[in-house]
């Protein structure tokens, strides 16, 4: 990964420390009163060895040191082993309690950026949300967001605690015996030297191995959902073997981070135990009078039969032991910091998606305009763009008024979708799109939408019950109001038969329920927003004739004195529109109501034709343009009910 990318990276996981709140501190807080507990554990454990193993204390006689033996009552240290049991006791609590808000820590910056991305995707609008698979966006809300975990909860603390530590037990060194204190001084940039080294290439497999993710989860996912379609194909064990590869290639990449890990900790406890090893060295030859430096004061007086001794300073049993106890501390908040190194690896490879999708750049809506009702909606050489600036539709320009129904025509790419996305706030615009004469991106977009009913091809209904869905704009809908908006959508009668009514359980995906049945209970729900625009992407598409009327009946009961716009492949429904825009590459080709369109040469009465064939299967006879005794709708209406 390129330096400056990683270092912004970094600069912008540090900045979301805000989120953790006072935890953060309290975990490093802790970290310390644990070090210098257990600073004072060491000298306290050294003190009661050399007191009790040694039993003898030296008493200086004469110019030359002369050693008095004098027993040692284990009641002396009674004292000290009370407060070694408190300290255990005291570090064992402020382990826990360390723990505890180290985790809270991590949680709350989770839960901060999880709610940041999901409003970010509530903000791009389903317009962008398609541009990828389902499982990359699950990658992403999901693992990505988990991965930031250790980072905050125990990467960021043991940064500061790798400083503090080593410099509080160098303090605490360099008074007793300055070599010792070098020996740890020069040895400790080793351990985060090769940390860095080792982790450097961590991070930058870490980073891949998230993409090799998203790929694979977008890619298990969209075969997932499109199963009956592979195996009515016959192309389930060629998907099997290329999610095989895919899975593979993964594992290969997660073996490779794994690698890195464990390299990083071996190079840590190898150089750790090396300079451990030299520290004991170096008190060994001491004692055994081959080296005669390190200590303040007068030199030692060496001897093979004696421990060396300094006058008024001895270099007692209990300078070795404080000191080598204190060692491994000295270097363990360093290999913590390398046993954590990968959390910061993990975190990088993360930021740099949610880093990519958090400033992505959004429609520029941000009005504070509201209005009562809808009364007049034009476009003036409207231009529509996608998220990434790249132009749609247009420029265009219509005008509708209260009471009137628009449809929306064209071959697949005409940009249809895309109008109804910048109508709803999804996607941005250049040109005039008015409101009652109020720009779009000057009003509320919140609550411009709840003048809005949409009703798609797919209809989303969430895992609860029927009920739920139903009232999902308004939760407190009494009962009779939500049998009557079942009613109207033509599905009471089904909603009765259940067992549990209202309650009937409506599973993940509409599970249980046929594409109609949801359609309609899709239609019930957006009859009850109480809407001033009925805005409709293909509401019959599909479902089979019975259940399509049932629809259409009752979407056309619903829209009476209201305004529709209405995107549609079934061109012989639309007899009751007031207007039709035929659009192609972006532009309005033509445009009128049902009948002079179907009786003018163009792409509506091409596609006219096209649809009549796909709905009837039937050869039609000659039709004119023009003077015809069986004009074009009058023959739609005959071959549906033929077809029917």
């Amino acid at each position: 990964m390129d330096k400056s990318l990683e270092k912004s990276l970094l600069v912008w996981l540090k900045a979301q420390k805000k989120a953790c709140g006072l935890f953060l501190k309290l975990s490093l807080w802790l970290g310390m009163i644990s070090a210098v507990a257990m600073v004072a554990q060491a000298y306290i454990i050294a003190t009661i060895l050399d007191g009790v193993i040694m039993g003898q204390q030296v008493v200086p006689l004469t110019d030359n040191a002369q050693m008095v033996s004098s027993s040692v009552s284990i009641d002396t240290y009674t004292p000290h082993l009370i407060a070694l049991i408190a300290l255990m006791f005291l570090r064992a609590l402020l382990a826990y309690g360390r723990e505890r808000a180290s985790f809270e820590a991590g949680k709350r910056l989770r839960g901060h950026i999880r709610a940041a991305v999901m409003d970010k995707l509530t903000k791009l609008g389903p317009a962008f949300i398609k541009g990828k698979p389902a499982g990359s966006w699950a990658s992403i809300v999901l693992e990505q967001v988990e991965d930031l975990q250790d980072f905050y909860a125990r990467y960021l603390p043991q940064i500061s605690l790798a400083g503090f530590i080593p410099i509080l037990i160098l303090a605490a060194v360099f008074p007793i015996n300055w070599a010792a204190g070098l020996i740890l001084l020069l040895t400790a940039p080793l351990i985060p030297m090769f940390m860095i080294l080792v982790g450097m290439g961590a991070a930058d497999a870490n980073r891949k191995n998230f993409s090799a993710l998203a790929r694979l989860s977008g890619h298990f996912m969209d075969r997932l959902k499109g199963l009956s379609t592979l195996k009515l194909f016959h192309r389930g064990d060629a998907e099997l073997k290329v999610i095989a590869t895919a899975s593979e290639e993964f594992r290969s990449r997660t073996m490779s981070v794994l690698r890195m890990a464990f390299l990083s900790s071996a190079v840590l406890e190898f150089f750790a135990a090396v300079s451990i090893a030299v520290l004991a060295v170096y008190f060994g030859f001491s004692y055994l009078g081959h080296l005669d430096f390190g200590y303040y004061g007068a030199h030692a007086n060496i001897s093979s039969s004696t421990v060396p001794q300094i006058v008024g300073i001895p270099f007692s049993l209990f300078t070795g032991l404080f000191i080598l106890i204190l060692a491994p501390e000295f270097y363990q908040p360093l290999r913590d910091m390398g046993t954590h190194y990968h959390a910061k690896a993990q975190a990088v490879g993360a930021a740099e998606a949610l880093i990519t999708l958090l400033e992505h750049p959004e429609p520029e809506f941000v009005g504070q305009v509201r209005i009562n009702s809808i009364e007049t909606l034009s476009a003036d050489h409207l231009e529509v763009f996608s998220v990434d600036g790249t132009r749609l539709l247009g420029p265009l320009s219509f005008e509708l008024k209260d009471n009137q129904r628009l449809a929306l025509v064209g071959p697949s790419g005409a940009g249809k979708t895309s109008l109804l996305n910048a109508l709803l706030g999804f996607l941005p615009y250049k040109g005039h799109l008015l409101i009652n004469g109020h720009e779009l991106s000057a009003l509320d977009l919140a609550h411009w939408r709840q003048h809005l009913a949409w009703l798609g091809q797919e209809p989303q209904l969430f895992h609860g019950t029927v009920r739920d869905n139903v009232a999902l704009a308004d939760p407190t809908l009494p009962d009779d109001r939500l049998w009557h908006l079942l009613a109207e959508a033509n599905i009471s009668d089904f909603v009765k038969a259940q067992p549990l009514g209202l309650d009937s359980p409506v599973g993940e995906q509409s599970s249980g329920l046929s594409v109609g049945q949801a359609q309609r209970i899709a239609l019930a729900r957006a009859l009850g927003q109480k809407a001033s625009l009925f805005v409709l992407d293909e509401p019959t598409a599909s479902l089979d004739s019975q259940s399509e009327q049932a629809v259409s009946s009752a979407l056309n009961r619903a829209m009476t004195g209201k305004m529709c716009i209405m995107m549609t492949h079934r061109l012989d429904q639309l007899d009751q529109m007031d207007t039709i825009l035929v659009l192609d590459k972006g532009l309005i080709v033509q445009r009128g109501d049902f009948i002079t369109l179907s009786n003018t040469h163009g792409l509506f009465q091409t596609l006219l034709r096209e649809n009549i064939e796909s709905v009837a299967d039937i050869e039609l006879v000659p039709l004119s343009v023009s003077g015809s005794d069986t004009p074009l709708d009058s023959a739609a209406e005959l071959t549906k009910g033929e077809a029917q």
